[in-house]
C-alpha cells in the first residue's frame, strides 16, 4: 500500500503541471494545481507512516520513497525556471545536491545500509538528526509543501496587486529559499561521512557478510538434503 501511494503521488505531479501549463490564463486552472500540489506533498508523508503502522518498510519501498521524492522535487523545480518562477541556480543546486547524494546512498545500499531507519548509513547524532530523524523529514517535507504550492498562488495570472498579494508572494519565495537551504544542509552530512563507504575496511566487512550468507545457505541447503534423505529413508 505504501509503495502504491508513492507511485500515484510521483504520477499526480505530472498532472499538476499539465493543469499549470493548459491553464496558465485561468486562476481555477491555477487553484486546482495548488490544492493537487497540497495532496502530492501530504502523500509524501503518508506512505512513510503507513510503511511504518503496519510494519511494511523495506529496502525496496526506502529506494522507491527516495525515487518519488526526487521525480516530485525536480519535476516542480524544473518546471517552475520554464514558467520563470525561479532564477536557474535552484534547480542546478537541487539537481546537483541529489544526483550526488543518491549516489553516495547507492554505495551505501550495496553495502547493507539506508538512508533512513535502523540501517541508516548515518553515523554521527548531528548526521543522524539532520538527514535521517523524523523531525528533520518532516520539516523538510513542510517546508517543501509550502513554496511548492504557495508559489503557485503567488503567480496567479489574474490576481490584481494588492497587499495581500504582495505578502503571499514575499512568504512563498521566503520558503522557496528556506527548503533549498534545507536542501543542502540536508545533504553536506551525507557527503562528509561517506568515507567510511569508499574505505578497504568497509569493502571487506561487505565482502565477509557477502561470504557469511553464501555459507549460511549451503549450510541450510546442507541440513535440508540430510533431512529429505532421511525423510526418505
Amino acid at each position: 500500500m505504501a509503495n502504491f501511494i508513492t507511485v500515484i503521488r510521483s504520477i499526480l505531479v505530472f498532472v499538476v503541471i499539465i493543469i499549470l501549463f493548459a491553464g496558465k490564463d485561468s486562476n481555477i486552472a491555477y487553484v486546482a494545481a495548488f490544492l493537487l500540489t497540497i495532496l502530492v506533498i501530504t502523500m509524501d508523508g503518508l506512505d512513510g507512516y503507513i510503511a511504518r503502522k503496519y510494519n511494511t518498510a523495506s529496502k525496496f519501498g526506502a529506494v522507491l520513497d527516495i525515487i518519488g521524492d526526487r521525480i516530485v522535487e525536480n519535476i516542480f523545480w524544473v518546471t517552475y525556471l520554464a514558467l520563470g518562477w525561479v532564477s536557474l541556480w535552484i534547480p542546478l543546486v537541487v539537481l546537483t545536491r541529489g544526483i550526488i547524494v543518491d549516489g553516495i546512498r547507492s554505495v551505501a545500499l550495496e553495502q547493507g545500509y539506508t538512508a533512513f531507519g535502523k540501517t541508516t548509513m548515518m553515523k554521527s547524532s548531528i548526521g543522524k538528526f539532520l538527514v535521517a530523524s523524523n523531525f528533520s523529514r518532516g520539516a523538510y517535507a513542510a517546508f517543501k509543501g509550502i513554496a511548492f504550492s504557495t508559489i503557485i498562488i503567488a503567480n496567479l495570472p489574474a490576481w490584481e496587486p494588492c497587499l495581500f498579494k504582495t505578502i503571499v508572494y514575499y512568504f512563498a519565495y521566503i520558503s522557496v529559499y528556506i527548503t533549498v537551504f534545507f536542501c543542502v544542509i540536508r545533504g553536506l552530512p551525507v557527503i562528509i561521512e561517506s568515507k567510511y563507504l569508499f574505505s578497504d575496511t568497509s569493502s571487506k566487512d561487505s565482502k565477509q557478510s557477502e561470504q557469511k550468507n553464501i555459507q549460511n545457505n549451503h549450510t541450510n541447503n546442507q541440513k535440508q538434503s540430510k533431512e529429505e534423505v532421511s525423510s526418505l529413508s
